[in-house]
């Protein structure tokens, strides 16, 4: 059990553990939480729209949230035409039955036409005027509710952006709306819940009725039942911000965002909040303790994610910001008590190149979205998370429980009797929608694989695999390259701090395999593409040195790492070139607001030749 909420109200979480992010890397030199799972549910694309009915594709795309209801995973999102901030906005839906292969997107809020507006900034004064017809901009803090008779809501949030620089979420906008979602796929119509009167908004002068106008008694119910939920609609606050009695904080001069809350041990709900604002009920939300700061958190305005997990014990995934600017990496730390966390674990530290310009647009995955509680829980057993990355690409992630960074048996995997990749689960997988990974049967055998595909011209597949931490092991494995387009293959070894010791780049079309790190640079080894190699590393982290067998001959010997390290635990194969180094958006005196000095990248709409790789039978012998 956690101390009591009187011990714990000043401070109700804290981060025990002694580890903290380089600032340096995107992956922030800290060993990986075994056995996540990475997919890129959207990719946003200008060119080629994957949104349903669209023109052109929309490149602002974040605050995801993620829903479990009658076998089907949903999952939320709003959107911008070009960039945070800017006209015109709109929520979309995809829905997909693993979690893995989403629908494409469907419009379940369209855009909003605004009267005219005369907005007066409450500290300058300034009066800014917009004119009738402008669109509106959306922003919710909830997408999703289930009812007590299962019928399944999702809202969303009207708002408007006199400027760029003065967002939606500032208590102007108009008021949140909702529909049902019925079990054949199909919507119910448009409704407002809740108008923001104090605002002047109303049934007057808004396009869509007061939900108490539906004729649908049992949508009027889960309406009211959703209202009369005091903890559910404190994530409401934000975009509201009225003072008429509905809400059970009293914020005073704090701005608490972005609420989520998981349950004690002992039945204390712990309120998280953006800006590392936390507090304490013990009455279901109906009262709470002071707002308090949960300084052992060092973020960096992105969301805090919090929740009990399957296996009775607790984590907190957020951005554990080294400069409090930089949102990255992603990590999770876990507690048997929901009050002391430790053990901080990266679970997604790649960050690829935004590929379109956009205001504000944080590098980094961003906006972090468990499945709230009441809102379905996958038969699996794992823990689902949603985000979005540099608010452009949104995706979909699992961690295997119980949380660990450490593996005790060797690898010996071979690919046979499994059905997918999802199997894997003592593997690493970054999955984008253009570089897939997954399990396939060799065409004309009975053979299982393990494939990796890329067709992106900006980011990669990734798979990797723990193994015991060792200053001393071989590690084999079969590899044959099907087709060679733009990208190639690249195997490494690494360390718990994520520092790289060796690599290997399978490259036919110039030198074959390539030993190109360390002082030692060996001849490489040519290779064909189309044909079944075994590669074979011994490695000695006390002599920082490794020696490489090619179907079963000693090739090389002796070939220095690029680090010295006592000990290795991961292995990697990926479809491209690491990133690791962060760009000087993060560092002191370089501009405060990412996007603004990046300019949409060319053909980034568009896939590039095909390069495709298996890999099998993978073993690890420790020493």
């Amino acid at each position: 059990m956690p101390p009591s909420l009187s011990e714990t109200k000043s401070e109700p979480i804290k981060y025990i553990g002694e580890k903290q992010t380089d600032p340096n890397y995107h992956h922030g030199s800290l060993r990986h939480a075994v056995g996540v799972h990475r997919y890129q549910a959207l990719r946003a694309n200008r060119e080629y729209p994957p949104e349903i009915g669209s023109r052109t594709g929309w490149t602002y795309n974040h605050q995801p949230y993620l829903c479990y209801w009658n076998d089907k995973f949903y999952l939320q999102y709003l959107s911008n035409q070009f960039t945070e901030h800017l006209t015109p906005g709109r929520t979309l839906l995809m829905t997909s039955r693993d979690g893995k292969d989403w629908s494409h997107p469907e419009i379940i809020f369209p855009e909003y036409s605004l009267p005219e507006i005369n907005y007066t900034h409450p500290e300058t004064g300034k009066v800014y005027n917009l004119p009738a017809g402008t669109k509106a901009v959306m922003h919710q803090r909830m997408g999703f509710y289930v009812a007590s008779d299962n019928r399944l809501l999702t809202l969303a949030f009207y708002s408007y952006c006199p400027t760029t620089r003065i967002g939606p979420n500032n208590g102007q906008g108009l008021g949140r709306v909702v529909r049902e979602i019925f079990k054949n796929g199909t919507y119910g119509p448009i409704y407002f819940i809740r108008y923001n009167r104090h605002a002047g908004w109303n049934e007057s002068n808004t396009n869509y009725p007061f939900y108490k106008e539906s004729n649908d008694a049992g949508f009027v119910a889960a309406c009211d039942e959703l209202l009369s939920n005091k903890l559910i609609t404190l994530q409401w606050w934000e975009e509201d911000r009225a003072d008429d009695g509905f809400y059970s904080i009293e914020p005073g001069d704090v701005q608490p965002k972005a609420f989520n809350y998981f349950r004690r041990p002992d039945g204390v709900i712990v309120g998280i909040w953006k800006h590392q604002l936390t507090a304490l009920s013990a009455d279901e939300g109906k009262s709470w303790t002071d707002f308090a700061l949960a300084k052992s958190l060092n973020t960096c305005g992105a969301k805090v994610w919090g929740q009990q997990t399957e296996d009775g014990r607790y984590a907190l995934v957020y951005d554990h910001s080294a400069t409090r600017r930089n949102r990255f990496p992603l990590v999770i730390m876990t507690s048997d008590n929901g009050y002391e966390f430790d053990n901080m674990l990266c679970v997604h530290g790649e960050v690829p190149p935004p590929r379109y310009y956009g205001f504000a647009f944080n590098t980094g995955p961003a906006y972090i979205r468990g499945i709230m509680e009441g809102n379905g829980n996958p038969p699996d057993d794992k823990l689902w998370l949603t985000y979005s990355l540099s608010k452009q690409d949104l995706w979909v992630t699992t961690v295997s429980l119980p949380v660990t960074g450490i593996v005790d048996a060797d690898v010996n995997q071979n690919f046979e009797n499994l059905k997918s990749e999802s199997d894997l689960e003592l593997w690493n997988l970054y999955v984008p929608q253009w570089a897939p990974i997954e399990i396939i049967s060799i065409p004309g055998t009975n053979n299982h694989v393990l494939q990796l595909t890329d067709e992106d011209p900006y980011d990669y597949a990734s798979a990797e695999r723990h193994f015991p931490q060792s200053g001393k092991a071989t590690i084999e494995f079969d590899v044959f390259i099907k087709d060679l387009g733009k990208d190639i293959l690249e195997f490494e070894l690494h360390n718990e701090n994520d520092e790289r010791a060796l690599r290997l780049r399978f490259d036919p079309s110039l030198e074959g395999i390539n030993f190109d790190l360390g002082a030692n640079d060996p001849w490489p080894v040519q290779i064909v593409i189309n044909k079944w190699y075994n590669v074979k590393i011994g490695f000695d982290c006390e002599k920082g040195v490794y020696d490489f067998w090619l179907n079963g001959t000693l090739i090389h010997e002796g070939i220095n790492f690029d680090i010295d390290t006592p000990a290795l635990e991961r292995m990697i194969f990926r479809t491209g070139s690491w990133r690791s180094d962060v760009r000087a958006i993060i560092l002191e005196g370089q501009p405060e607001t990412p996007g603004l000095d990046s300019e949409t990248l060319p053909f980034a709409g568009s896939k590039v030749p095909m390069s495709r790789f298996w890999i099998d039978n993978v073993k690890t012998i420790s020493e």
